[in-house]
């Protein structure tokens, strides 16, 4: 908890917001100091809710000038409590949600911060092009959160983290200065590209007010399926076919084990089992091409070949939008469908593609011997080797006892993902959950050049204070 913000403080902020632009409303606040698992209960005294860039900085400008700590939030979504504020000033970007441009000559669209994926999906396609960066909660996530998160999603397999489908930024700066950096620019080789410092560093370097997105065109054609396969081997032979197959349009492939599916059609309304009988994994697999039909012929020529070599048990291919949402409802749910379950140790780790089922195979024995009858629900994004391992108590078990072992449990995750070459946060960031844990497998070199970098731009600290190095 960080010491309480000084009156004259808030009076100031109050001054340059206006009437409408903060709140003591302990209602209005509510909703902002819980993370959606309910792992994480924040308090604020004042949230800031500025709707300009310009009343950003004068927030920001405000508060370094009397050291004053910032925690940032969009909308909310995040899953490691970096947007839970522990009794800093509260700063919300949802009043900045004006899309200022959308160019389809250069395939950008500039949007504020608090604009909603969802929002950017819209004004893309009404311009004939595509933002290519899909979450679960693209309904509520926001520009801001997703660049400054580096977020993931199902699609970075083909465009990448959000750091590849960003061209520009605007920010402002630690001691309240605005960046412009809004470029659209494909090639600028003229010094340090500064949005590659805010992307993925949570706040902590600038709060993002506004982001250029690359925007890509319209597919003509799409297929998804549904496969069954007996193990994450099998997964990953089928994936090295579909790159092959398709000559680099796999927009996505995903990895899931039947127990997530199972907690799907138990706890997610509507939810229908994906194939006639139970498989031990499945595969979410989406192909996109620019030629009418040739996804579609791409995915049928795949899953014959797949089914002739025996690495396939059963599929079933969408034929229609709607039921090829029913698929993907399926994966998108994996973590909401834990949630009636009980306790759970969450992990987003990353190993090498190659590595993923040797990951599984020697964390799931880890897991037998250290928290034996607990229920494993493994899914992610297995074409870039994002996993996310979910340890449930076991059926019947206290979830206060198996909360007190998640610290250990989850060490022992982390070191096999070490051990592999991997990562400890592949898309969600370290925020407060993983800071002091990331640290411990970073080097001395990299945590001081870390640091110094933060120190630099950040000196008295106030953006984020409790989250990374």
């Amino acid at each position: 908890m960080t010491a309480p913000v000084p009156a004259d403080v808030i009076s100031r902020l109050k001054a340059v917001l206006g009437p409408d632009g903060w709140s003591e409303d302990p209602d209005r606040i509510a909703p902002k100091l819980v993370e959606w698992r309910d792992r994480w209960v924040g308090t604020t005294p004042f949230l800031a809710l500025p709707k300009s860039t310009a009343d950003v900085a004068a927030v920001v400008g405000i508060c370094f000038e009397a050291g004053q700590p910032i925690t940032t939030q969009g909308g909310n979504t995040g899953l490691v409590g970096g947007q839970i504020p522990q009794g800093e000033v509260l700063l919300s970007t949802e009043r900045l949600r004006t899309i200022r441009e959308v160019e389809p000559y250069d395939d950008v669209l500039v949007a504020e911060a608090g604009v909603t994926l969802s929002q950017v999906h819209a004004a893309a396609a009404d311009v004939r092009r595509r933002f290519p960066l899909g979450l679960a909660s693209e309904g509520s996530a926001t520009v801001g959160g997703v660049v400054s998160t580096n977020a993931g999603g199902t699609q970075v397999l083909r465009y990448g983290m959000t750091r590849n489908l960003v061209l520009g930024l605007e920010a402002v700066l630690p001691n309240g200065e605005v960046w412009n950096g809004l470029k659209r620019l494909r090639k600028d080789n003229t010094g340090y590209d500064l949005k590659q410092l805010l992307i993925g560093a949570e706040g902590t370097l600038g709060v993002v007010t506004a982001a250029a997105l690359k925007l890509f065109p319209v597919m003509a054609s799409r297929a998804v399926a549904m496969i069954g396969v007996a193990t994450p081997e099998a997964a990953l032979e089928l994936l090295t076919r579909a790159k092959d197959e398709t000559g680099g349009a796999v927009e996505a492939f995903e990895l899931m084990g039947r127990l997530g599916v199972e907690f799907a059609l138990r706890n997610i309304p509507g939810t229908r089992d994906p194939l006639a009988a139970p498989h031990s994994w499945y595969v979410l697999a989406e192909f996109a091409s620019g030629e009418p039909g040739s996804a579609e012929g791409a995915m049928a020529r795949f899953l014959e070949a797949g089914l002739e070599a025996g690495l396939i048990g059963d599929a079933v291919v969408a034929q229609s939008d709607s039921q090829a949402r029913a698929l993907w409802e399926i994966r998108e749910n994996q973590s909401p469908a834990q949630k009636p379950e009980g306790a759970t140790w969450k992990h987003d780790v990353a190993v090498p593609v190659s590595q993923v089922p040797a990951f599984l195979a020697e964390t799931n024995q880890a897991m037998e011997a250290f928290a034996p009858r607990a229920r494993i629900a493994a899914f992610g994004h297995v074409g870039d080797g994002n996993i996310h391992y979910d340890v449930l108590r076991p059926n019947g078990g206290s979830d206060a006892e198996h909360v007190a072992r998640r610290d250990a449990g989850s060490r022992i995750v982390h070191d096999i993902v070490a051990r592999l070459g991997g990562s400890i946060s592949a898309e969600h960031g370290l925020g407060s959950m993983k800071t002091a844990e990331g640290a411990r497998y970073k080097s001395d070199v990299e945590l001081a050049a870390q640091r110094a970098i933060r120190l630099a731009l950040d000196p008295k600290r106030i953006l984020n204070p409790r989250v990374l190095f």
